[in-house]
């Protein structure tokens, strides 16, 4: 029994993503730039996904 996959595009490196079920909002990493990914929508097992911006903590130094 072939298991459900969604397929997608990194939008910073243009990496072809594919992945097991996921949800709206969810988060994943990009395999080749590292970048944090949000899943933006999902239509006919196809991913529109959106880069997050990740907010490093100042430590005052």
């Amino acid at each position: 029994m072939p298991t459900a996959t969604l397929t997608g595009t990194c939008p910073e490196c243009e990496t072809g993503l594919t992945v097991p079920p996921i949800v709206e909002g969810e988060t994943l990493s990009c395999p080749e730039c590292l970048l944090t990914l949000r899943v933006e929508d999902i239509k006919d097992d196809q991913l529109t996904l959106q880069m997050v911006e990740v907010q490093l903590r100042d430590w005052g130094q």
